[in-house]
């Protein structure tokens, strides 16, 4: 590994964030008020993803009063505390641009609905075959 590369992998987050574009995203920043320190939620939807490695960054969108507020978010910063999915969606392009010109219906976009199953800890899943019914030969 050369000295920029190692230089750059310790600043990266170990377990950076996972969500894709188009989903509906809390985004928690830390902000700095005097010797305070507290976190801020931001809640939108995730319009594109861009670069890689330390430079990689996010847009989030939201409607606040009527208007419309982006903020770039690098991922790797130190001041975005976390990232979680509240909804995910169905979109078929990389940059959900086009979104700055809709407004109510025509904004909507189609959730996601994955179909694996949540195992809820304390419930015992069966994974045994099911019992032959009475009088039946083997």
């Amino acid at each position: 590994m050369d000295r920029v590369s190692h230089a750059v992998a310790t600043y990266q987050k170990k377990d950076a964030p996972q969500f894709d574009v188009g989903d509906t995203v809390d985004v928690h920043v830390r902000i700095q008020e005097g010797d305070k320190e507290r976190i801020q939620l931001f809640t939108g939807i995730v319009l594109c993803k861009k670069n890689s490695g330390i430079a990689a960054t996010f847009t989030v969108r939201r409607i606040v009063q009527g208007e419309g507020v982006e903020r770039i978010f690098p991922i790797h910063s130190p001041f975005v505390a976390d990232v979680k999915v509240k909804r995910r969606h169905h979109v078929q392009r990389s940059k959900l641009y086009y979104l700055r010109t809709r407004s109510g219906k025509s904004a909507r976009m189609r959730e996601r609905i994955d179909l694996k199953e949540e195992v809820v800890p304390g419930e015992a899943t069966s994974t045994a075959a099911p019992a032959a019914p009475a009088g039946a030969k083997s």
